[in-house]
This record gives structure tokens, sequence and C-alpha cells, in this order.
């Protein structure tokens, strides 16, 4: 399965494309989605549109998985990455990509095995996994990098593959 993970933003998204397969992954691609500050809001919304759908048309995932937005203290950003993150899941559905989505809490737990991990445990553990020689840059690539881990896993799991055995019965 080839899980592309999202970190939503509308300055910059972060990506991260893995191949899972049983208990194999592996690291396909990753990077940035970024749109230039000299446009205008909706320009730069219709550009990260844009972009996503052609990313999505050369990588061909199976599914994709997007962080839920942790609302901090800035909430101007906040609801400017909300918009970003419209955006990005509206270019998915027209795209017909499965959509999952996880809180960073659940991202940390599936990945660190401690919800409450430090970002550098989380950058740390990603390395690992994935056999990397060193953490991906910058940090929004790592953070999508770590989303599309989360949904391999979810996928991956004894809860999951009871769910499907009881579905097919």
């Amino acid at each position: 399965m080839r899980i592309l993970g999202i970190d939503p933003g509308y300055a910059t998204t972060g990506f991260g494309l893995i191949l899972s397969e049983g208990s194999t992954l592996q690291l396909l691609q990753y990077g940035t989605v970024t749109t230039p500050k000299d446009l205008s809001f909706p320009q730069r919304l219709e550009m990260l549109y844009d972009d996503v759908m052609r990313l999505v048309e050369a990588v061909k995932p199976d599914a994709a998985a997007v962080e839920e937005l942790f609302w901090g203290h800035n909430i101007t950003t906040g609801i400017g990455v909300s918009h970003g993150r419209g955006v990005i899941l509206l270019a998915l559905a027209k795209s017909g990509v499965p959509i999952f989505e996880y809180t960073p809490m659940q991202v940390k737990q599936a990945v660190v095995g401690y919800g409450k991990a430090e970002k550098r445990q989380v950058m740390d553990m990603t390395k690992r996994l994935l056999h990397m020689e060193k953490v991906a840059r910058p940090d929004d690539a790592a953070d999508a990098i770590a989303i599309a881990l989360c949904h391999a896993r979810a996928k991956s799991s004894l809860l999951s593959r009871l769910g499907q055995m009881t579905e097919g019965t």
C-alpha cells in the first residue's frame, strides 16, 4: 500500500510517501509544497490545490493520511492553516484517494508508543523505522512521514485486522 502522509499548511505543506507491505516499510519520497508570500491568500489556496492534485497524480497513493489540526496560541495562523487543510482534503477527495485523519497524539502513539512524546523522539523513531541515514528536513516533511507511518501501523494493527474479519463474516 502506498500511503501519502500530509502535514497541512498553506505556506508550507509537508508530504511523505511510504510503501507498506506487511511489516515492511519503505520511504519512497518526501518534500514540501510551498506557496509564495507575495500572492494573495486565495491565490495561495488555489496554488496549493493545484499542486496537491499534481502530487497525487504523480505518486498515485492508495491512501492519504492527514494530520488533524492542533490549535495553539496563534489563532490567526490556525485559521489560515485550517483553510489550507480544507483545500488539501478537497484535492484528495476529488482525486478519489481514501482519506484517513489522525491527531498529533495518535501519530506520536503510533510511531513512538507514547502519545505525549517530544517532536525529536518522533523524528528519531521515524528515521529508525524507515532505516534513514538522517532525519528528514524540513520538519514539515518529517512530520508528514510520521503521519504516513501512523496510518501504516494503524492499518496493520490487530484491532484493524479483527475489524476486517468481523466485517467479512
